[in-house]
């Protein structure tokens, strides 16, 4: 997708999804809902489109709003119907109700194949939309549950539409009681129930994919918290999660301390960041070329980052500020890399100081390579 496809989400109207881990969690109802709550409270709401899927209570819902008359579409000899898209662009509510974010459109029945895409034109056009989406078909994930689950997800959507989202919102549904709603008929009709409970609905398959929406729903929370924080230049420490950083120069052992940073950020279920720090005269670099060393960081599951300053110290503590990192990993070595940078055999205590200050913990790793095994100069 092109930047400026990308772009168009930005400038535009609000944007909200309801997320879930498999037909059924109530995501349409939760749309609906919201549309009454709008609507209740002054604004202009209409149903774009919505797919109740035979279930009396979503029915129900759509009355009491204004629905927009859909597209009709002859197709291999059968008439379907499509969201009529500039119908709901020249109707030009303040807000939208658009189900299936990932549906496929007719061939023949508007200008875009997906319907993401209609959404994204809505959008443009400066009007709210509330959808709904299932954490299978994001793209990035849609492999991993067709090997889970053995079935085709042929419908996706691109995750940097999910991500443009201004909320993402799970609706939530235990895999038991998943189960039940479908033995009781609440989301497939009955001669497709029990294909169902056997196949995708399996109780491994459905704990599965509930992990992979609450961790996608945590990642954006995450996201979200983060970039509030630097807006306001926040200084203090928001220990929501552990977020490991360990600091690079390309000195003897780098590896060994990311190795050691990973197994700490494992025990801890931490996100990792390596930190490359080079300084203006070109003294970093030392024994680990930086291409393997950013190898090692993918290998490792870590986010790669480099920065130029003359005062290591200072650009470790400063990221890590600036990151919300809440545990530093350094390399304690009396020749280490750190002290040729800037000739100043504090920057270990600096560090520290630094950090402990901010409230941030710092582990200070033995570089454990032959004839290097001195303890750090403070």
């Amino acid at each position: 997708m092109s930047q400026d496809a990308n772009e168009v989400v930005a400038a535009a109207g609000h944007f909200r999804i309801y997320l879930g881990a498999a037909a059924g969690v109530g995501k349409t109802y939760s749309m609906l809902s919201e549309g009454h709550r709008r609507r209740d409270r002054g604004a202009d709401v209409v149903v774009g489109f919505a797919e109740p899927h035979g279930r009396a209570l979503t029915d129900r819902l759509i009355e009491g709003l204004e629905v927009v008359p859909r597209t009709a579409v002859e197709y291999r000899g059968c008439q379907l119907e499509e969201m009529d898209t500039d119908a709901v662009l020249h109707r030009r509510p303040k807000v939208a109700l658009i189900d299936e974010l990932a549906h496929t459109n007719v061939p023949g029945s508007g200008r875009h194949e997906k319907r993401w895409q209609d959404v994204l034109e809505i959008l443009a056009a400066g009007i709210d939309v509330i959808t709904t989406v299932n954490i299978q078909h994001l793209e990035s994930i849609a492999d991993d549950v067709e090997r889970m689950t053995g079935a085709q997800v042929r419908e996706r959507v691109p995750d940097w539409v999910v991500r443009k989202a201004d909320q993402t919102e799970l609706v939530d549904s235990s895999p038991e009681q998943l189960r039940r709603r479908m033995l009781h008929g609440n989301i497939y009709p009955p001669e497709r129930v029990q294909q169902a409970l056997t196949h995708f609905f399996r109780t491994d398959n459905l704990i599965a994919l509930r992990e992979l929406a609450l961790r996608f729903v945590a990642d954006e929370t995450e996201e979200e918290l983060l970039n509030h924080l630097r807006r306001h230049h926040a200084m203090g420490m928001w220990e929501t999660t552990e977020r490991i950083m360990v600091a690079v120069t390309g000195a003897s052992g780098d590896d060994m301390l990311m190795r050691r940073a990973a197994r700490i950020a494992a025990r801890s279920r931490a996100d990792i960041a390596v930190l490359h720090v080079t300084s203006s005269d070109g003294l970093a670099g030392g024994h680990h070329p930086v291409d393997t060393l950013h190898k090692l960081a993918e290998d490792i599951g870590a986010h790669w980052h480099q920065v130029e300053d003359d005062d290591p110290a200072r650009a470790v503590v400063g990221f890590a500020r600036e990151h919300q990192i809440t545990q530093i990993v350094i390399g304690a070595s009396k020749r280490s890399r750190w002290l040729h940078l800037t000739h100043d055999r504090s920057n270990v205590s600096r560090i520290i100081k630094a950090a402990g200050d901010t409230g941030i913990d710092v582990h200070v790793i033995a570089r454990l390579h032959p004839g290097n095994q001195d303890l750090p100069s403070s």
